[in-house]
């Protein structure tokens, strides 16, 4: 018996792909770039000569390009997570981006497998859109991880500057310097915005439609209140803080309770595809005496069908919100 190898070929492209997608992208804009930079890209931007406005520009023209993009054939399924990603590569270095990985994946699957030209081409496709997807996907989920974890020593940051008789501005600018990225970028655009003449509140309210973050939606209603009805911003901060940590608190039980369940989960939902491949592997002639009869077909379309309600089914069932 012949075990093939080509499976883990696949596999093993797929990685390297994943892999160089990052390391062109770090490649391109410099390491201030990742994400647990400890001094954020904008200050990075400062300190190499770049002027104040020069550099709002540049981080607002990377926060709005990919929604601006949308109308792009089958960009719109990336435009949502390379927003929340904040990817620094427009749409199109995106796209190109894409080709080049396509046409690494086939010079892979050429020298590696056997596979004909036509399996080439639509599996080294699959893998150039798939390695992007996956990269912006969890590139998003990591940002937004970061920023939920980083604002609540953010407000509280602003809560001190406010209690020692700092404006609000003054306070988003403290922490603009002070908070490392993703979130210390994020404020420096809304402290060099305000600088400009934007309101806050309103800057505010775009950050937390942009990151789809309802903490930061709490942030900038209480801001907005605040400056119409007035009171004692600090105080109200505080509270926002106290209530956003303790909302982060349950949200880390909540996952730790739930994530014996979702790895049954996810391995419930891959090992028939894992057995289903290791059975045409193992033995390839092992449908042979089935696999002409009539009922064939709707049976593989019916199982299918229960994996694919398998798949939602198991995520409905650890989806808790908090």
């Amino acid at each position: 018996m012949v075990i093939s190898a080509e499976p883990l070929i696949y596999g093993l492209i797929f990685v390297a792909v994943l892999v160089l997608v990052n390391a062109v992208y770090l490649m391109v804009f410099g390491k201030s770039i990742s994400l647990n930079s400890r001094v954020n890209r904008r200050l990075d931007m400062l300190e190499k000569g770049a002027g104040r406005e020069q550099v709002l520009e540049q981080l607002r023209k990377e926060m709005s390009q990919h929604m601006n993009a949308k109308g792009i054939p089958l960009y719109s399924l990336l435009a949502l997570k390379a927003q929340k990603a904040n990817i620094a590569f427009s749409p199109n270095q995106l796209i190109m981006v894409m080709v080049g990985l396509m046409g690494v994946a086939y010079v892979g699957l050429t020298v590696g497998t056997e596979a004909g030209l036509p399996v080439r081409i639509a599996v080294s496709i699959a893998m150039g859109v798939g390695a992007v997807y996956v990269w912006i996907n969890n590139t998003a989920k990591k940002r937004l991880s970061m920023i939920e974890e980083q604002l609540p020593d953010a407000v509280e940051l602003m809560v001190r500057s406010l209690r020692v008789g700092h404006p609000f501005s003054s306070a988003i600018q403290i922490v603009a310097k002070e908070v490392p990225d993703p979130l210390g970028s994020e404020m420096g655009v809304i402290a060099d915005e305000s600088a400009y003449g934007r309101d806050v509140g309103e800057a505010l309210k775009s950050l937390a439609e942009r990151m789809d973050m309802q903490d930061l939606r709490f942030l900038a209603v209480a801001v907005t209140i605040q400056q119409t009805s007035g009171g004692n911003l600090a105080e109200i901060l505080d509270g926002l803080a106290k209530v956003i940590r303790a909302r982060f608190k349950l949200f880390r039980r909540v996952k730790a309770i739930t994530a014996e369940a979702k790895w049954s989960g996810t391995f419930l939902s891959g090992f028939p595809l894992v057995a289903l491949v290791m059975i045409n592997v193992i033995q390839p002639n092992y449908y042979d005496d089935v696999k002409e009869t009539a009922v064939f077909i709707p049976a593989c379309l019916v199982v299918a069908g229960f994996l694919v309600a398998n798949v939602f089914v198991m995520r409905a069932l650890v989806n808790i919100k908090v």
